[in-house]
This record gives structure tokens, C-alpha cells and sequence, in this order.
């Protein structure tokens, strides 16, 4: 008898077993590694950008007045946009070379961050009240060309480009707490997260390749070297979490990345200085910015142009052309996902494109425009950079 239901019990697992590799394989069933601790859960996963779609405002977003804030690099200011009116209706100092403008993990707050590349002198963080867009204190730092946060919100993550470091600092008070040095990643930036939060890919301009790195223990993973030559941009991770879009600027296209493997998956061209990648609020598409140059500066009214990507079928559907020329470089979509707006980097304008006609519209500011964002979005909470919500 015991003979008979240990053999039964073989059976039924192994039938279980086959039940489940059949569901895997299929996809009707995937497997979700242990999360970050602390991760607000993952709402729907089939789609990671579910929660920032149009009308998922968060309570902490009340009161924040609808603005598009604009850093310019070389004028050293924050140019600030009424998105009813194209209007420009303040404008003030951020420091040395602002890079970009970013939400805090908690929505409250907007972070100017500012390299300190080229030349001698430290970098600055400064924050932005959202209900009133008025500039906070200064907060002088080694280098803080882009910022990130830990998906706790615990941690900031103050990207060193100059000297290819991230350095981790209070979420709040930026007071320092240790820094990863990647000398791997020359020209360290941009970044994205896995699925369950455990690691970001950040892409290193300057060394054609990418760092994989461990947020928990933040520590290095791993390096993936994209065919040469390459300078790696932006870099966004698809809505089902089944790889990450990496912006390449002397490929002049997209390359596919399986985060997990660390591998290249494929590449899409797309047009002439790909740069930045922003996710349309429906999460159907990814709008890819291409600069129209491969070297810094370019010229102005170059050949600039902007892709649509459609993650289900991994291709260009169609192309918005800068009427004139352009430049178009880093930003996001309004909260309703009507306009794509995003900096004119070597033309000194700010771009917003209707994302139903490609109509664009172009609204003059300061010296070489980067990293804008648009706020408010919906979302629950702030990744970094110009607005990666979840």
C-alpha cells in the first residue's frame, strides 16, 4: 500500500510539474523573483506603468501647479512653462549645469540636478516646492549629473558621471550615506529597474557599454558591452518587464537588452543621435527622441526627429520629423498623454508634440534645454530622472 501511494504521489507531481512548466512556457504563468524590500507591490504584471496612466494621480501630487520645469545646461537656470498658455512664467538660477529636473520618490518634491562637468567646482541638488515652483536651497555635491531613487524611497542615488560613481544619499535630507564606484561605466547616467526592483541597469556613455548593478547590496552585478562604436543613452525597461530599451546615439536606434541574461536581444533603428525614450501614458508606445546629432554640441535645426516604437510588435510605426530642424533631447508626457514634450537641446526651444497628430510646437527658453519633466504625473511613486512612475 505504501508502495502504491508513493507512486501515486509520483505521478501527481510529475503532473504537476508538467502543468506548470506548460504555463511558464506559454507565459500564462510567470515567475516574479522575490521584490525589493519595502517595494510598493506590483499592481499588474503584464504592465508596470498600469498606475501611471492618465488619471492615476496620487494624493501627495494635491495642490501642485501644472508646469513643465526646464533646466538649461549652459545659462544655468530653470525656465518654468504654464502648459495652458506656452507661456514662460518664471525663471531662476539652479546652480552650475543643470542636467535634469526630477520627482521625488514621494511625489512632494522636485530635485534640479547639476553636474559639475566641465570644469573645476562642486555639483548641486535643489529642490522645488511643486505647489508654488519655487526654488529651495542649494545643496552643493561632488557631481550630480542625473538622480534616482531606491524603490523604498529610502535612498536617493546621486549619479557622479564625471567620476563614474553613484553615490546614495538620504532620500530626504541628501545627507551622504556610501558610494559605488563603477569604474567599469565610464560616463555612467541613465537608468532603469527590474521588474522586482533588485537591480538597475545604468548605461555608461563614454565606454560603449552597460552596468548591471545590485541595488540591495549595491554592488556591481555585471557588465554587457554593446557592439562598437556605441554611446548609450536613455534607457527604459518594457511595460511587461520582459527587457530593457537602451537609446543608442552612434547606432542611431534602440538596442533590446535581456536584463536578467545580460545579453543583447536585438536592435531597432530609428532614427539619426537616438537619445531619449519616454513611455507613452497608455503604455502602448515608446516615443524615442532623436537628437539629429552624434557629437556634443550639435548643430542646430539638424535632422531631428522622434520614432514611436509599439512594444507589442518591436517596431517603428511612425516617424514626427521637427519642421525646420531640431534637436529633440530628454522630457515626458503630460499627465493625459495628449503632448510629448521634450528640451530642443542645441536650438534653445522647448518641443510639444501632439501625440495624436505629431503636430509640434516650439517654445523658446535658454541655453541648451535638457532634462525637463512635466509636472504633475500620475503615479504612485518616482523612480527618477525626468519621471520613471510606477
Amino acid at each position: 500500500m505504501r508502495r502504491q501511494i508513493l507512486v501515486s504521489l509520483g505521478v501527481l507531481t510529475a503532473i504537476v510539474i508538467a502543468v506548470l512548466v506548460t504555463l511558464f512556457a506559454t507565459g500564462r504563468v510567470q515567475f516574479f523573483p522575490r521584490p525589493y524590500p519595502g517595494m510598493p507591490a506590483v499592481i499588474n504584471r503584464t504592465n508596470l506603468y498600469s498606475e501611471a496612466a492618465a488619471g492615476r494621480m496620487s494624493p501627495n501630487t494635491a495642490g501642485a501647479l501644472p508646469r513643465v520645469y526646464v533646466p538649461n545646461v549652459k545659462s544655468g537656470e530653470v525656465y518654468v512653462i504654464d502648459p495652458a498658455t506656452l507661456r514662460v512664467v518664471d525663471r531662476f538660477n539652479a546652480g552650475r549645469n543643470p542636467q535634469h529636473v526630477v520627482p521625488s520618490w514621494d511625489l512632494r518634491t522636485l530635485w534640479v540636478a547639476g553636474s559639475a562637468a566641465p570644469g573645476p567646482g562642486p555639483g548641486a541638488l535643489m529642490s522645488i516646492d511643486p505647489r508654488t515652483s519655487a526654488p529651495g536651497k542649494i545643496i552643493f555635491v561632488p557631481d550630480a549629473y542625473n538622480l534616482y531613487f531606491t524603490p523604498d524611497g529610502h535612498s536617493a542615488i546621486v549619479v557622479a558621471e564625471q567620476d563614474n560613481r553613484l553615490d546614495f544619499r538620504d532620500a530626504q535630507t541628501m545627507k551622504f550615506q556610501e558610494t559605488l564606484r563603477v569604474p567599469e561605466c565610464k560616463g555612467i547616467n541613465h537608468a532603469d529597474f527590474a521588474v522586482n526592483g533588485r537591480y538597475a541597469i545604468f548605461t555608461c556613455e563614454f565606454g560603449g557599454n552597460l552596468a548591471k548593478v545590485d541595488i540591495v547590496t549595491r554592488a556591481l552585478i555585471g557588465i554587457v558591452t554593446l557592439p562598437a562604436p556605441s554611446m548609450p543613452q536613455d534607457i527604459r525597461i518594457a511595460p511587461d518587464g520582459s527587457g530593457f530599451y537602451v537609446a543608442d546615439m552612434l547606432h542611431d536606434g534602440v538596442f533590446l537588452i535581456d536584463g536578467d541574461a545580460l545579453t543583447v536581444a536585438g536592435f531597432i533603428p530609428t532614427g539619426i543621435g537616438a537619445h531619449g525614450l519616454t513611455i507613452s501614458r497608455d503604455s502602448q508606445k515608446l516615443y524615442v527622441a532623436n537628437r539629429g546629432a552624434h557629437a556634443m554640441p550639435g548643430p542646430p535645426h539638424g535632422p531631428g526627429s522622434i520614432s514611436v516604437i509599439d512594444f507589442t510588435t518591436r517596431q517603428v510605426e511612425r516617424v514626427w520629423k521637427i519642421p525646420g530642424g531640431g534637436s529633440p533631447d530628454m522630457g515626458n508626457v503630460s499627465a493625459d498623454g495628449r503632448y510629448l514634450w521634450l528640451s530642443g537641446r542645441f536650438d534653445d526651444v522647448v518641443y510639444r508634440i501632439d501625440t495624436r497628430s505629431g503636430l509640434v510646437t516650439s517654445i523658446p527658453v535658454g541655453d541648451e534645454p535638457h532634462g525637463l519633466t512635466v509636472w504633475p504625473q500620475p503615479g504612485r511613486y518616482s523612480l527618477g530622472h525626468t519621471g520613471i512612475m510606477r
